[in-house]
């Protein structure tokens, strides 16, 4: 049960004054030797902290072992939209479950109950973010623009992704609690990983939920396409598999909407990130199947030009 790190990790981020720094000071608080950076960006509307954390695994790359390394993405716009709105917004919620994965464990790290694997952890902080239009509901816009958060968060050390993201303000997902995604890699969108749905259908105690996704979603934002959020675009910056891990409702919240950050989602949310970084460390969890997926290169060739921002020009119609 990670409710108390769920709540803690809300106290950091729901005030005007949330810091990269401030959330930086507690995992240092719980663990004085943790390795963790705060980089602050300026943009056109302000700027964000991002954070970034590295729990060691005890064979993990950083000890010179073998085990692979996750990488949590905490994905979001903004944590506010201040002055507009007061209080924590819907998009928090990747935030949130990325602080309270990386507080739940650095705790194990120093109470030795060490992973296999390292795990990275990266969000950023921003409680003053601005709107943005979309449609059925309002996004959260952000300072900085998608490339940034993807060249500061998405890491070449993870091995695996979980995006994590408030996935709330669509009409195609209809569930209160979590869904994840497809795998995505470089460019296809592949089979389901019936490890996660095992770990999915544990944590929740429920038949795993997926949500749908589509070629647009999985290309950069600024190419004009409609997405359905960013839970996908840092697999739009690495060769890893990326799983979305999506925070949802029945019905359609905005991004920008306040006092609709569901403890019980948070929570299963951060407690299935936790049970994948676990297995997938000691390498009883796969995000896909390697072997198939040489042999979709071998028949249809490489999608990463779905990773770019494509053709500079419209290809004419034949």
């Amino acid at each position: 049960m990670l409710l108390k790190q769920v709540i803690e990790a809300f106290e950091l981020i729901d005030e005007p004054k949330a810091s990269g720094e401030r959330i930086a000071d507690e995992f240092r608080r719980i663990d004085s030797q943790v390795e963790i950076k705060v980089k602050t960006i300026e943009g056109e509307k302000g700027s964000t902290d991002f954070v970034k954390l590295v729990v060691p695994g005890v064979s993990g790359r950083s000890q010179g072992g073998n085990a692979r390394t996750l990488g949590i993405v905490g994905r979001l716009g903004g944590l506010g939209a201040r002055p507009e709105m007061i209080g924590a917004v819907s998009d928090a919620d990747g935030a949130i479950v990325a602080i309270a994965a990386g507080l739940k464990l650095v705790d194990m790290h120093t109470k030795g109950d060490v992973l296999e694997g390292d795990v990275i952890i990266a969000t950023h902080v921003c409680p003053d973010a601005p709107t943005a239009p979309h449609e059925p509901a309002p996004f959260m816009g952000s300072p900085v623009d998608m490339e940034t958060m993807n060249r500061l968060e998405v890491d070449e050390r993870m091995e695996a992704i979980l995006s994590v993201d408030s996935t709330k303000g669509n009409e195609v997902i209809n569930h209160n609690g979590i869904a994840i995604s497809p795998t995505v890699k470089q460019g296809y969108i592949l089979r389901i990983s019936p490890d996660l749905l095992r770990i999915l259908r544990i944590v929740t105690g429920l038949a795993p939920v997926v949500f749908p996704i589509t070629s647009q979603d999985i290309t950069p934002y600024g190419n004009g396409l409609y997405h359905l959020n960013s839970v996908l675009q840092p697999s739009t910056a690495t060769a890893a598999p990326v799983v979305g891990v999506a925070t949802t409702s029945e019905q359609i919240v905005p991004g920008s909407g306040t006092g609709v950050n569901s403890p019980l989602s948070l929570e299963l949310a951060t407690r299935f990130c936790l049970e994948v970084a676990k297995e997938f460390g000691r390498g009883s969890c796969e995000f896909y199947d390697a072997e198939e997926f040489q042999r979709i290169l071998a028949l249809y060739g490489s999608m990463m030009r779905l990773q770019t921002a494509g053709a500079s020009k419209p290809v004419e119609k034949t």
